[in-house]
């Protein structure tokens, strides 16, 4: 069967949130949303492209800093609602400079830092 990026479930402003996680450790990289042009566009090129909402534009991770993903596998949740990217990242996936945007914890009713950022 066909894949249409427009039987995906888009919130009201033709967004879908996306996963990006790494290939081989399963490492949550960050989340970034997409609407169904950037999800074609993944397809096509095989780099992840995401909308960015403040710049109200494509975003291909890695253009400008290098830290590209690579599209290994692109999975459809249960509902259609949310997509996962099983990427290979090159160098820190957020702009923090970390490999991955989830470095807070909540622990005990304080932010604990998990990683510094990338040398």
């Amino acid at each position: 069967m066909a894949f249409d990026p427009q039987t995906l479930v888009y919130d009201h402003k033709g967004l879908i949130p996306c996963i990006a996680q790494a290939a081989g450790t399963g490492e949550v990289l960050m989340m970034a949303w997409m609407n169904a042009e950037a999800v074609a566009k993944t397809l096509e090129t095989g780099r992840v492209t995401y909308w960015s909402r403040s710049r109200q534009a494509f975003w291909i991770k890695g253009e400008t800093s290098g830290h590209v993903q690579k599209l290994v596998d692109l999975r459809v949740d249960c509902d259609r609602d949310c997509l996962l990217a099983v990427v290979e990242q090159e160098g820190p996936a957020c702009h923090t400079n970390r490999r991955s945007c989830f470095y807070t914890a909540i622990r005990d009713g304080e932010e604990v830092e998990l990683m510094t950022p990338m040398a």
